[in-house]
C-alpha cells in the first residue's frame, strides 16, 4: 500500500490522505410507505463524491413494500442499517436515527426525495473552511426523471460561494424568509449532543418540526454557513403532506409558529411581528385547507374553523405584524376576519 501512494505523486497521494481523514456521515432516511421511491434515494446518496458514509434508514410502520426493499437494500450496501417501528411519524424517525447515529456529521434526507452526488463534499468543506456548526445548501424542484437528471448531472462551479451567518442573523434573513427546512443541511452531532435530549424533534409535530428543530438549536450555535449551490433535490410528491386535503394535523403549522414565535422574542425581540405575520400567514394556509373539503367535512371540523378564527382575530392585532403582509394577504385576513364561514364558501368554489 505505501508502494502503491508513492507511485500516485505527490497531488494524488494528498488527495486520498485527505480522503481518508474526512469524518463519517450519518445520513438518517425515515420513510413510510416509500417502497416507489427509496431506492433511487439511496442510490443517489450511494454514489456521492464524498466518504464515509453510513445510512440509516428508519421504516416507520409502512404498510406497503418498504421492508422489503429495506432488506434487499441493506444486502446491497455494507454501510447501510435499517430498522422498522411503529407508524410513530416523522420526528420520531429522524430521532430514533440520530440516537443511532455514529458519524461526527449527519444530515437528513426524505425517502421521496435525491441529492446531487456533490453536495455532501461541498457542505462539508464549507464547513471546514468556516468552522461551522451547520451548512446549508439551496434546493431544486422536480417533478420528472427527466428533470432529476439535468440536476444530478449538472457541474457546480468550483468555486462556490457562501455566505457565513450568526446566530441572530441567520434566524432573522433564512428561517424567518423561509429557509426553516431541515434536509439539505450538515450538522455537527456535537451540536445535536448540547441539547442534552433524545426528542431532538418535537414528537407529535406533523407539519413544522424540522424549523422546530432549527430554533432549538441556534442557541446551541456559533456560526452556520450557506453555499449556493442546487444540491438537494426535492420531489414533488403529489402525495405528499402539503398536497392533501385537510387533517386534524395541519393545525400544527399554527401551533408550531406560535412556539418559535417564543424563541424569537428571546433570541432576537426585533423580529416578533415579523414572526407573527409568519403565523398569520399559516392560520389562512389552513383555513384554505378548511376551505377545500365539501360542505359536511367543513362542518364536520368546524372546531378547527373556529379555533383559525380565534387566533386570527388575536394575531391581527399586531398591526404592524399585518403591515408586513403582502396585499393580497392583507385581504384575506380581513375577510376570513369579519366573515369566516363566508370566506371559506368562497374559497371553496377556486377548488
Amino acid at each position: 500500500m505505501k508502494q502503491r501512494f508513492y507511485e500516485c505523486g505527490s497531488e494524488q497521494l494528498r488527495f486520498v490522505m485527505e480522503k481518508r481523514m474526512q469524518p463519517l456521515i450519518s445520513v438518517i432516511v425515515p420513510v413510510y410507505n416509500g417502497e416507489r421511491y427509496l431506492k433511487n434515494c439511496i442510490e443517489s446518496i450511494e454514489t456521492q463524491s464524498y466518504e464515509p458514509l453510513e445510512i440509516i434508514v428508519i421504516n416507520d410502520g409502512s404498510m406497503d413494500g418498504t421492508a422489503e426493499v429495506c432488506e434487499k437494500l441493506a444486502q446491497s450496501y455494507e454501510n447501510l442499517s435499517f430498522i422498522t417501528t411503529e407508524d410513530l411519524g416523522v420526528s420520531a424517525s429522524r430521532n430514533h436515527g440520530i440516537a443511532l447515529a455514529k458519524g461526527e456529521l449527519l444530515t437528513f434526507v426524505d425517502a421521496d426525495d435525491r441529492i446531487h452526488p456533490q453536495m455532501l463534499q461541498r457542505l462539508y468543506e464549507a464547513m471546514e473552511q468556516t468552522g461551522s456548526d451547520i451548512a446549508g445548501c439551496r434546493f431544486t424542484i422536480w417533478n420528472t426523471e427527466r428533470e432529476w437528471e439535468i440536476a444530478a448531472n449538472s457541474v457546480p462551479v468550483s468555486d462556490q460561494t457562501h455566505k457565513l451567518y450568526e446566530k441572530q442573523e441567520y434566524l432573522r434573513d433564512q428561517i424567518l424568509c423561509g429557509n426553516s427546512r431541515c434536509w439539505s443541511k450538515l450538522y455537527r452531532k456535537s451540536l445535536l449532543e448540547q441539547m442534552h435530549t433524545k426528542e431532538w424533534f418535537r414528537e407529535g409535530m406533523a407539519i413544522g418540526e424540522d424549523m422546530l428543530f432549527l430554533m432549538d438549536l441556534l442557541p446551541k450555535t456559533e456560526t452556520i454557513v450557506e453555499i449556493d449551490f442546487h444540491g438537494y433535490g426535492y420531489y414533488q410528491n403529489p402525495q405528499g403532506a402539503m398536497n392533501r386535503t385537510f387533517r386534524p394535523e395541519y393545525m400544527d403549522q399554527i401551533r408550531c409558529w406560535e412556539i418559535a414565535r417564543e424563541q424569537v422574542r428571546k433570541l432576537l425581540p426585533e423580529c416578533e411581528s415579523k414572526a407573527t405575520s409568519i403565523l398569520l400567514i399559516s392560520i389562512m394556509l389552513t383555513a384554505g385547507k378548511l376551505a377545500g373539503l365539501s360542505g359536511a367535512e367543513r362542518k364536520q371540523y368546524e372546531n378547527y374553523t373556529r379555533e383559525c378564527h380565534e387566533k386570527l382575530l388575536k394575531e391581527r392585532q399586531n398591526r404592524e405584524a399585518v403591515k408586513l403582509l403582502s396585499k393580497g394577504y392583507r385581504v384575506k385576513v380581513r375577510f376570513f376576519a369579519l366573515a369566516p364561514r363566508l370566506y371559506l364558501w368562497c374559497y371553496h368554489l377556486k377548488f
